[in-house]
C-alpha cells in the first residue's frame, strides 16, 4: 500500500481523549518511553537542554517544562542528568491527562525536584506559566498547524533560556519500519495504531521552517536526527 507522506494527516489518535484512563493507556505510556529510550529520543531532548545550558552557572536554579510529559520518563532522565552534574534543576510536567500525570507521579516518587500539573497547555493557568526552558517530545504532532503556532508562541513568550522540540519525521520508511516495531515489541492496538497515525502527523523540515518564519525566531537550528526525528532547538539567550 502506498503510504502518501506530502500533507500532514488531520487524523486524531486514540490517546488524544484527555479522559481516558486504565490499563491499556498505562502499558502504552511505558512502552512509548521504552522505545523512546531505546532508539534515542530521550538523548536528542536532552542534548538540546545542554547546548541551552552550556553557559548557565551550575548553582543557578534553572526550570525547566516538559510538555506533553506522558509518564515522566523525560523528566527523571533530566533529574537524574542534572544530580549527576550538578545542575540544580526544578522539573515541572504538565499533560492534560489525569490518569497520566498520576501514573507519572507514581513512577517519580524518588526526585524531589519533579512536580506534576494536568493543565490543558490552552488554557490560562498554563499560558501564565514562566519557566527558563520547556521541552515538547512528541507533542507537538497532536496539534494543528494553527493550534501549533499558538502554543509556540506562548512558549517563546513565556521562556527565558530556550525551546527544545523533538518530533517525528513524516516519512513512508518510518511508517513501515514502525510497524516492524510493533510487532518486534508486541505493542498493544492503541499503540499500533496511534503510532502510524502520530508518523503521518510528523513534519518535514521545511514545516519548522515554515514555523519559525511565521514566529520570527531569530536564533534556531533544525536538525535531522536518528531515529526520524527532527530537533527544532530555539535559543532565547543572546537572541
Amino acid at each position: 500500500m502506498f503510504i502518501n507522506t506530502k500533507y500532514r494527516s488531520e487524523e486524531p489518535e486514540i490517546m488524544d481523549d484527555f479522559a481516558m484512563e486504565g490499563e491499556i493507556l498505562r502499558e502504552a505510556l511505558d512502552k512509548i518511553a521504552k522505545i523512546n529510550q531505546l532508539l534515542g529520543g530521550n538523548q536528542l531532548t536532552l542534548q538540546g537542554v545542554q547546548e541551552l545550558i552550556v553557559k548557565i552557572p551550575k548553582g543557578t536554579q534553572i526550570n525547566i517544562v516538559d510538555v506533553g510529559c506522558g509518564n515522566g520518563d523525560m523528566l527523571r532522565t533530566l533529574a537524574d542528568y542534572g544530580f549527576k552534574n550538578h545542575f540544580k534543576f526544578n522539573l515541572i510536567g504538565i499533560d492534560a491527562n489525569n490518569f497520566t500525570i498520576n501514573h507519572a507521579i507514581k513512577l517519580s516518587d524518588n526526585y524531589p525536584n519533579i512536580s506534576y500539573r494536568c493543565e490543558d497547555v490552552f488554557d490560562k493557568a498554563f499560558t501564565e506559566l514562566k519557566y527558563d526552558i520547556v521541552l515538547c517530545t512528541l507533542t507537538l504532532h497532536h496539534f494543528k498547524k494553527d493550534k501549533i503556532l499558538q502554543l509556540m508562541t506562548v512558549f517563546n513568550a513565556n521562556s527565558n533560556i530556550g525551546i527544545v522540540i523533538n518530533d517525528l519525521q513524516r516519512s513512508a520508511l518510518a511508517y513501515r519500519l514502525f510497524q516492524v516495531l510493533c510487532f518486534v515489541f508486541r505493542l498493544n492496538s492503541m499503540s499500533r495504531e496511534d503510532g502510524l497515525v502520530s508518523i503521518l502527523r510528523g513534519f518535514k523540515k521545511e514545516d519548522f521552517v515554515c514555523f519559525s518564519k511565521k514566529l520570527k525566531l531569530n536564533n534556531y537550528k533544525i536538525q535531522w536526527k536518528w531515529a526520524f526525528r527532527y530537533q527544532w532547538i530555539i535559543e532565547k539567550v543572546g537572541s
